[in-house]
């Protein structure tokens, strides 16, 4: 299926320019999407902006973006007064450092997208900037105007083509030091067993390892609910009971290994 571009624009490394495209490498398409109705006449209800005082409806040309700097007292910032601070060109991907490839931390990263030459005059530039990343084991850093906001991207080279990152920025990641700085150790019976089940679940990778069950469930109710009119029989959920003991992890695991073996 051909995807649809939605940024046009230039990647640049020095003097080497290529025209490229970007799309987003993950979609929402296929997710269950619902609108809020009127109970009582079935319409579609609407969400508009209305002053908190008066309770009016503010139409757009009136509505402006306030930065609070004291108890009802705002300094007022228009659009294009925000985007003039922001960079000065926001249709190149200038690559403005080089990292090492493995030195980025999983929690950086934030949405990928395919980045891809637009024409056959930019496909060359292209493929050089991409194969000397590959060859020296490096990633780019740039910015990049994207989703109204301005943005650390990283292009990491991937096959024939580069993956573009957005990533979040320094204020927008929690310093995970104390949460996973754990403590306690198993000891080595009660890693033995773990590691027994752990070589038997072991599997190869595929996409259908990570499907929504609760998507799937709810279009499947979708459709029954087409073919008949009526109100919905709901099922009670029946309340988690808890048993009030606490299992010892080796008795667990011993007892998930007889399973297995009676399996």
């Amino acid at each position: 299926m051909a995807r649809n571009s939605f940024w046009k624009g230039y990647l640049r490394l020095s003097l080497v320019t290529a025209s490229v495209s970007l799309t987003p490498a993950t979609t929402e398409s296929e997710k269950v999407r619902f609108h809020v109705l009127n109970r009582a006449t079935k319409n579609r209800v609407e969400s508009r902006y209305i002053d908190s005082v008066t309770h009016k409806k503010v139409a757009d040309k009136d509505q402006v973006k306030g930065f609070p700097k004291g108890e009802d007292d705002y300094v007022l910032l228009e659009d294009d007064e925000i985007e003039g601070v922001g960079l000065e060109s926001t249709r190149t991907i200038d690559i403005s450092t080089f990292v090492p490839r493995d030195s980025i931390d999983w929690i950086w990263y934030d949405k990928p997208h395919f980045l891809v030459p637009e024409d056959k005059v930019g496909a060359e530039a292209f493929c050089v900037i991409r194969e000397a990343m590959t060859r020296k084991n490096v990633v780019g850093i740039a910015r990049l105007v994207l989703y109204r906001r301005e943005r650390a991207v990283l292009l990491v080279p991937n096959g024939k083509g580069i993956v573009l990152w957005t990533l979040h920025y320094g204020e927008d990641v929690r310093e995970a030091i104390a949460e996973l700085d754990v403590k306690a150790k198993g000891d080595k019976a009660e890693m033995t067993a773990l590691a027994k089940l752990v070589e038997k679940d072991k599997g190869a990778w595929s996409p259908t390892l990570v499907q929504d069950p609760v998507q799937k469930k709810i279009k499947a109710f979708i459709k029954s609910r087409q073919k008949k009119d009526g109100k919905p029989a709901t099922k009670a959920r029946a309340p988690v009971k808890s048993s009030g003991n606490v299992i010892n992890i080796m008795d667990a695991l011993k007892k998930s290994l007889q399973q297995e073996k009676s399996g």
